[in-house]
């Protein structure tokens, strides 16, 4: 059998044979292209792992969180990828707070204060959501100019504490201190030793914080005025200028009691307060004497802003008048270089942080020993 090509005859054979290498030659072609697509797509692979090695750490720190989660089985999810968090990124924006106004701008001036009225310290802790534990507050708008530790002595005196804690925080609040609220608590039945708790306070208040001005307060005595700022003078200040309790006059020019600040310069040159004034009086007159011994004067704020209001009560159990306090008013300036706060001496039986203060339980002995 022959067939005709271009008017010319070809033997059956030799077109069967052309056709056989067309055949081959097509599929080399294509298996040459098929080979070559394929490498070219694994180097491009290499290429990209080789360029973001981050993608094999991510993917192995995937692998990581999953082995820790035993028995649940495992659920697809999309993960995006975040550019890494610097130290510089995450640590917050340092700002660079104003000194606090001299005169606060929140003050309100003559309040109201009553002591009819049932106070929990449930109550005051819900209104004052700004306080941290131990009483501490400091102001988010500015910086104070001075870091103030409020002591409190105290014995047996619950219900006049939620009194004071109730008006003092707000008022400290709006005049912008950065403070913190000690009560410092006699522990046992031995007579009291108001100065001696003070002193107390002083050291334990220093132990947690660098306070330079230090406010020494009653528990039962209460600011008419929120511009009698509680803190710290060029001298001594007399805070406690009128209570109702002496008809809102000063009893007598020396009279150093109910409140007073020291800033803490002030209260290391007296050597803080006398500790040997065991129950009612003397203590007071014997600060005073130690103040203008050291060449200082006191200074009081004017009998309008100075108003204080005194929670009445009974003389506290083992808290009688001092027989010996005229006698001991009469040598302070022999006394004052070796009684204060060189020769303190103290044990602290419990400490407790509440919300509106840090009250310290203390032994402080007993006159007897």
């Amino acid at each position: 059998m022959s067939t005709a090509v271009n008017g010319l005859a070809l033997p059956g054979s030799c077109l069967q044979k052309t056709c056989s290498v067309v055949v081959v030659v097509c599929v080399l072609h294509f298996s040459v292209s098929l080979l070559y697509y394929f490498n070219t797509f694994q180097g491009l692979q290499e290429k990209i792992f080789v360029q973001n090695p981050q993608h094999k750490e991510v993917g192995t720190q995937v692998t990581e969180i999953s082995s820790r989660t035993v028995g649940v089985p495992a659920k697809p999810r999309t993960t995006t990828l975040a550019p890494p968090v610097t130290e510089a990124a995450a640590a917050p924006p340092i700002v660079d707070l104003p000194a606090c106004p001299e005169n606060p701008p929140q003050l309100v001036g003559p309040l109201r204060v009553e002591f009819s009225d049932i106070i929990t310290l449930d109550d005051v802790r819900n209104q004052n959501p700004n306080l941290q534990d131990g009483g501490r507050f400091m102001p988010k708008e500015c910086k104070a100019v001075q870091k103030v530790a409020l002591i409190i002595p105290f014995r047996k005196r619950e219900e006049h504490l939620k009194y004071w804690l109730y008006y003092l925080h707000p008022i400290l609040q709006r005049q912008q201190l950065d403070y913190g609220v000690y009560v410092i608590e006699q522990s046992g039945d031995a007579t009291f030793n108001r100065a001696k708790l003070l002193n107390v306070g002083y050291v334990e208040a220093l132990k947690e914080y660098d306070y330079n001005c230090f406010v020494f307060s009653d528990v039962d005595l209460i600011p008419m005025d929120d511009r009698n700022i509680y803190k710290c003078y060029k001298e001594p200040r007399h805070l406690a200028v009128s209570m109702d309790k002496f008809g809102f006059r000063l009893p007598y020019n020396q009279f150093f009691g109910g409140v007073s600040s020291l800033s803490k310069e002030q209260f290391e040159k007296i050597n803080g307060f006398p500790n040997d004034y065991w129950g009612w009086g003397g203590e007071d007159d014997d600060i005073y004497n130690r103040i203008t011994f050291r060449g200082m004067s006191i200074s009081r704020p004017d009998g309008v802003i100075g108003k204080c209001r005194m929670i009445r009560h009974d003389r506290d159990a083992k808290n009688d008048a001092n027989p010996q306090r005229f006698d001991r008013i009469a040598r302070t300036r022999q006394t004052m270089n070796t009684d204060g706060i060189n020769s303190l001496t103290y044990q602290v039986v419990e400490v407790h942080k509440d919300r509106l203060y840090t009250k310290v339980l203390v032994d402080v002995g007993s006159p007897n020993r």
